[in-house]
């Protein structure tokens, strides 16, 4: 199964501690709310998260899968970003 990345709005804003319980992941407010994302392996690890969310006592107000975050383009030895070749038609 390919890794999958998810958004969990929770109710409210999290504390420090409730914030520092999500490793790995991104905790940002979204007022009234707060959104935490991040990438799943598999429906053990999207579990997992769910029973710490439920263990924290806090209340899931919407869960979506969402487009993966791209990667970064790889570095050319000299600073920049390299890209694909670009390729023109033939004349």
């Amino acid at each position: 199964m390919h890794s999958r990345r998810y958004e969990v709005r929770i109710a409210g804003r999290l504390s420090a501690r409730a914030r520092d319980a999500f490793v790995g992941m991104d905790v940002e407010p979204a007022p009234p709310e707060t959104v935490i994302a991040g990438t799943v392996d598999d429906d053990d690890d999207l579990h997992r998260l769910f029973a710490l969310i439920q263990s924290l006592g806090l209340h899931i107000v919407a869960v979506e899968q969402v487009a993966p975050e791209p990667r970064p383009l790889p570095r050319r030895p000299g600073g920049g970003a390299t890209s694909a070749p670009v390729r023109r038609p033939a004349d």
